[in-house]
């Protein structure tokens, strides 16, 4: 193992993504959480600060693509290379196909698709050096279930799929694992702006009977990050109350 322990979260400020900054940080990992606005970069800084923990918040927009390697320059000089990479950032732009736009198309392929190509390329370029690394993206539910509205990013979340196990076969003779977590309904400020009703309906097609919580989806992704899944990779890891078996 790389003699440092640090971490990279994309999409780190709020939501799942704020769960794996502060479950990570407890573990004693250097994070660095990315974000696209000083807001975020803000509360990836005050996070760290009320764990204690090691590392910083930097601003940055996964879809430029001139950016990845300014970044990786950026934590090296800072704190070294990067040994665990969650690619957590991503958009919905939800719509019926045949309103579909072009854009709402193309900009979540490009968000959520796209730039872990991008990122990941970056990274694990690193890893393989070392002879060590961890790449856990997180995926969704809807890329294995599917969902009405949802083609753009239903499209992403199944490509991801492949993409992980894939790479997996690529960089496993280098000791580095790559592993995806598809998440159901998790209780998180975008699910907290449905409606009662909403909510009712949802709950009631979970098996579990309630949503997730973010942490224990972080849960997760420090155990795949830590040594003790180790001989785990190129894997899909369900957590949905058993919404999709």
């Amino acid at each position: 193992m790389a003699d440092s322990k640090i971490a990279l979260i994309t999409g780190a400020n709020r939501g799942i993504g704020k769960e794996i900054l502060i479950s990570l940080s407890n573990d004693g990992f250097t994070v660095i959480g990315t974000s696209r606005s000083q807001q975020g970069i803000d509360d990836v800084n005050n996070v760290l600060k009320s764990t204690n923990g090691s590392g910083c918040g930097v601003i940055f927009d996964v879809t430029d693509k001139n950016a990845v390697s300014t970044l990786n320059e950026k934590i090296t000089s800072e704190y070294g290379k990067v040994s665990v990479l969650v690619n957590n950032a991503g958009i919905t732009m939800d719509n019926l196909l045949i309103r579909m736009s072009d854009k709402e198309w193309d900009e979540v392929i490009d968000t959520n698709l796209t730039s872990i190509y991008r990122i990941t390329k970056e990274f694990v370029k690193d890893m393989m050096k070392e002879r060590y690394g961890r790449v856990i993206n997180i995926g969704s539910v809807v890329g294995v279930s599917g969902n009405a509205g949802q083609t753009n990013y239903s499209s992403t979340k199944s490509a991801l799929l492949g993409f992980t196990k894939s790479l997996a076969k690529e960089v496993a003779s280098r000791n580095i694992t790559v592993n995806t977590i598809s998440p159901g309904f998790i209780d998180t400020d975008m699910t907290k702006k449905l409606k009662d009703s909403q909510k009712d309906m949802l709950v009631k097609s979970i098996p579990l009977g309630r949503m997730g919580l973010a942490s224990e989806l972080a849960n997760v992704v420090g155990f795949l990050a830590s040594d003790k899944a180790s001989y785990i990779t190129g894997e899909n890891i369900n957590v949905n109350g058993g919404l999709y078996m």
